[in-house]
């Protein structure tokens, strides 16, 4: 059930009800235009992936910041998106079972759909979920290039099934989905850059496969906020999957770029916000945010522009803080306090609404259309 928003325009941030997640609008508005310029030139394109911001508002902005369309990751959220009057969704993973699938077929009346496949049947399936719906579906053929998750593991494999596409009554190829996700949050520059290089080579193998078979690839998909530059400037991708990159959180910046200091092309945008609710002990205070106000499976949260202070520990609705020796006083009782969540996604899908800010005031409440989209 949609939940009533916590705040209205006007309001101050200090006046939003909590637990509430924060966008920092102009944090946000600056990371869309430095991904921007990032590709610019590059002859890649963007298709931002909406598992992290399950937003039509969101996907809107981006693409008037150039996204040539969203990635989701289930077809609830490929739904929400094409409601929402996005027009091109790739749903970045395999799609099995009946309903499902007709469910995605009948998508495909009002957006252009991708999904993946990586292995025959699902093909097949695929094929006769669109003729029955008299619709037409892009599938992209998904590769193993080091996650060892989803995907084909041989570059005979991806043609073999690339032609079973191309003989299908329904289904266009639209290309190879080579997305490393592994190599997202490995810290140190050369080791992400070692992943890719590596995800490369498959790409290229796979590509000389199909060329070899007289199949041709429109595109080569992949890549996230972690590695983006590594595979837009590798000359084999054409489409760049960041997702994280307009938010960002405390895992992403524990990455290392390539002079050894914190990754920081982009802002910090997200946050949690929390009220303190107990100050009974000293050095310690409790806050409204536990395991069901923010996501710690990439880690616990980080307290915004207060090092002195951190985030030790959570139960299902309470966060205990602790205090340094340097902090000079303790927090109050009401007081609020920003969190930068561990890992941004699962954090998101906690709540209904996102509150824009902008120099303290409340300036906007979107929707997250797609919360529990699971599907």
């Amino acid at each position: 059930m949609l939940q009533h928003p916590p705040a209205e325009p006007g309001m101050r941030e200090d006046e939003v009800e909590t637990p509430a997640l924060i966008l920092n609008l102009d944090a946000f508005e600056a990371n869309l235009a430095t991904m921007a310029r990032r590709l610019k030139g590059r002859n890649v394109a963007l298709r931002p992936h909406a598992k992290t911001h399950k937003s039509p508002v969101i996907a809107h902005l981006q693409k008037a910041h150039g996204a040539v369309g969203q990635c989701v990751q289930k077809v609830g959220e490929a739904e929400a998106l094409a409601w929402g009057g996005v027009s091109n969704i790739l749903v970045t993973n395999e799609v099995v079972g009946a309903r499902k699938l007709a469910r995605l077929a009948a998508l495909a009346h009002v957006a252009t759909i991708g999904v993946c496949a990586d292995h025959a049947d699902q093909i097949d399936a695929l094929d006769g979920a669109a003729a029955e719906a008299g619709a037409r579906l892009t599938v992209y053929v998904e590769i193993d290039v080091g996650s060892g998750r989803c995907g084909v593991t041989s570059p005979q494999e991806a043609a073999d099934l690339v032609k079973r596409i191309a003989d299908s009554r329904s289904l266009t190829f639209g290309g190879l989905q080579a997305y490393h996700g592994g190599a997202q949050h490995l810290r140190r520059f050369e080791e992400r850059k070692a992943a890719i290089v590596s995800a490369v080579g498959i790409v290229r193998a796979t590509l000389d496969a199909l060329e070899q078979g007289g199949l041709p690839c429109p595109a080569v998909t992949g890549a996230g906020t972690g590695t983006f530059d590594l595979e837009s400037t590798s000359g084999v991708y054409t489409e760049i999957q960041a997702g994280s990159y307009c938010f960002m959180d405390a895992d992403y910046g524990r990455n290392f770029d390539e002079n050894g200091a914190p990754v920081s092309l982009f802002r910090q945008s997200l946050f949690v916000l929390g009220t303190v609710m107990s100050v009974t002990r000293a050095g310690s205070a409790v806050i409204d945010v536990g395991h069901k106000g923010v996501g710690v499976d990439s880690g616990l949260p980080l307290v915004w522009e207060k090092p002195d202070i951190a985030y030790a520990g959570a139960s299902d609705e309470h966060g205990n803080l602790k205090f340094t020796p340097s902090h000079n006083g303790a927090l109050k009782l009401g007081e609020k306090i920003r969190l930068v969540p561990g890992h941004c996604d699962p954090t998101v899908d906690r709540y209904d609404w996102y509150v824009g800010v902008r120099n303290g005031r409340v300036e906007s409440l979107w929707p997250i259309t797609a919360r529990g989209a699971m599907t």
